[in-house]
């Protein structure tokens, strides 16, 4: 792994020509919004838990490797480690159609973590997430994480779950796989897609799933998490 630059439709049926007096009450007046999902928690939600850093990293990091400053701590609660930075692409691992040393000029065939089988992660079939290599700057593990930790990925309006699957550069971060950016609606071009900024992570400590490759038990147990995060659970 390694960081680079980035460059309701209805359908219309014979009863709606009845006028609004010969319907009954609870009929007349503009159409109800259906109502959001109890279950999922929004972008908002989980964005208003991590306005405040407390700080953990006892540094930053910066986002690229070109650039000038390191701006980005890693900051803590008790149930979750977060950053807000951008998104560059982690194509490596498993080599696809999508991921290779054609469409990747930085193509590495490995990944830090392992799928159940011993084999590489499939970086365009897997959601997950790039965290720095351990330094003194900042030491993922001593926070509860490691591979197939749980995370929170936040672009925008969407919210997309996964798990952490690489380790990069120890003073950069802000990096997530080619499935991530895809769900999130990023361009997962490994050469110039990616998001320049906007994209916040959010991963919870003892979270780890088993196999680390298995996207459904991610959803499932993300979505927990998150409801509890929120203080929804």
């Amino acid at each position: 792994m390694r960081t680079r630059m980035l460059a309701l439709t209805s359908a219309v049926c014979g009863a709606a020509l009845l006028g609004a007096a010969a319907l009954p009450a609870s009929a007349s007046g503009s159409a109800q919004e259906p109502e959001a999902d109890a279950g999922v928690v929004t972008a908002a939600e989980l964005l208003a838990e991590v306005r405040a850093c407390s700080r953990i990293s006892k540094g930053r990091y910066r986002t690229d490797s070109g650039s000038a400053k390191a701006t980005v701590p890693v900051c803590g609660t008790r149930d979750a480690v977060f950053w807000k930075a951008d998104m560059d692409i982690d194509c490596d691992g498993r080599k696809t159609r999508a991921c290779n040393r054609k469409t990747d000029p930085y193509f590495l065939p490995e990944t830090a973590f392992q799928s159940s089988r011993g084999e590489p992660l499939d970086s365009a079939a897997l959601p997950h997430v790039v965290v720095p290599g351990p330094s003194k700057v900042w030491d993922y593990r001593r926070s509860g994480l490691t591979g197939g930790s749980v995370v929170a990925v936040v672009y925008r309006d969407r919210v997309r779950y996964g798990v952490i699957g690489d380790t990069g550069p120890t003073g950069i971060i802000g990096e997530a796989s080619y499935a991530m950016a895809k769900a999130l609606g990023i361009d997962p071009d490994p050469s110039t897609g990616g998001a320049e900024s906007g994209v916040t992570y959010i991963a919870f400590k003892s979270s780890r799933i088993s196999p680390i490759e298995s996207r459904a038990r991610a959803q499932s147990r993300g979505a927990a998490l998150a409801r509890e995060f929120v203080g929804r659970s």
